[in-house]
């Protein structure tokens, strides 16, 4: 990944180019940003252009042999950690992690939990990563006169994990960067954010968007703008639109029986409905419930005709000229505090079927609200 490669995100490049050329680098830096805006991209263009042996005023050469084994993720001062499964290692699933990245450096947690066939487990960086994270920093540079680690998603370190971690963060060897990249920064341990420089990555521009649309994947300019609008910043968003995403399929179906379950009142066919959502990862389940909260939220701002304001697909629209009359200024706040709760309990490994039925039997009186 070279900054040239990553969509939009100008201002931020020249910022992280101009630290490098300047000789300002920290030794930690914490690099902020919802889904799809680019932050492991940045990351990854950031750690190849620092480790280079070529570079330009701009952006690494890209065919220097440093260059050409970060594009593989092979450099040997290049590292990783990211969430595992089964208390396992960063380094036990190196070889579907650069399978993943390489494919794209666009992508999100699901991906990551469907690459390694996750199915019901929740990831997290387990403490002994953080022993590997302290051995590992701690070698020799072998080729580049910078090592670089990698920890996507820190939120995911526990306590223990996090606490391990404070002093090498404090005071890392002489020449190494820790790149963290987040898309939770608040739940990460204070003590841990401190210790590091933040730089937050805003939204993708939609024209950086619709270009990228129009001219890698050829759609119209229409469709591309469409989309881009609707992607609200997330480029991985944008090319689950374009690619028909399953996923978001299931969920808007999901979504759609539910609320009309909940307001026939069908108690029986809603307790199939929470044992099908059972059924599905956690990860999902979680997924969901924000899909849930994001149309819940698309319903009550359509009831005051600001197309501009809207990010939904059509099929989500010509949903919303039905139901979004039942979401209004007396229910909406009893409906996101009841998906709030849901995904709280999920996180917590409440019963899946407990957690759905009470929450579709609650949404039979916030409709009639």
């Amino acid at each position: 990944m070279l900054f040239r490669d990553i969509v939009g995100q100008e201002e931020i490049k020249q910022l992280l180019v101009q630290e490098i050329n300047g000789g300002k680098i920290p030794h930690a830096k914490l690099i902020c940003g919802g889904e799809g805006v680019g932050t492991y991209p940045l990351a990854l263009a950031y750690a190849r252009y620092l480790m280079c042996s070529n570079r330009t005023g701009s952006d690494a050469c890209g065919t220097c042999p440093s260059c050409i084994k970060i594009n593989k993720l092979a450099h040997p001062d290049l590292h990783f950690i990211f969430p595992t499964i089964k208390n396992k290692l960063s380094d036990s699933y190196l070889a579907e992690w650069r399978k993943m990245v390489t494919k794209s450096a666009y992508f999100n947690l699901n991906h990551w939990l469907q690459q390694v066939d996750a199915e019901n487990q929740q990831a997290k960086i387990y403490s002994k990563d953080s022993d590997e994270i302290i051995k590992k920093i701690n070698l020799k540079s072998y080729e580049s006169p910078y090592k670089v680690l990698i920890i996507w998603l820190p939120e995911k370190m526990g306590i223990e994990s996090a606490n391990r971690l404070l002093k090498t963060l404090e005071e890392p060897p002489e020449k190494t960067v820790i790149l963290l990249v987040s898309e939770a920064p608040d739940m990460i341990l204070p003590t841990i954010q401190s210790r590091a420089q933040r730089v937050n990555i805003r939204p993708i521009e939609e024209k950086y968007i619709s270009q990228i649309l129009l001219l890698k994947y050829g759609l119209n300019d229409v469709d591309s703008q469409a989309i881009a609008h609707l992607s609200n910043g997330n480029l991985i968003k944008a090319l689950e639109a374009i690619h028909l995403n399953e996923e978001n399929k299931l969920f808007f179906e999901l979504f759609v029986n539910l609320m009309r379950l909940s307001y026939q009142r069908k108690i029986k066919e809603m307790k199939l409905w929470s044992e099908q959502v059972a059924g599905m990862g956690r990860e999902k389940q979680k997924s969901l419930l924000m899909y849930c909260q994001r149309l819940i939220r698309e319903n009550f701002i359509y009831n005051f005709h600001r197309n501009e304001l809207n990010y939904m697909t059509t099929d989500e629209s010509n949903f919303a000229t039905r139901f979004a009359p039942f979401i209004n200024e007396r229910n909406i706040m009893g409906i996101m505090d009841e998906l709030t709760e849901a995904q709280q309990h999920i996180e917590q490994n409440v019963n899946a079927k407990m957690v759905f039925f009470d929450f579709s039997l609650k949404m039979i009186v916030l409709l009639k609200q």
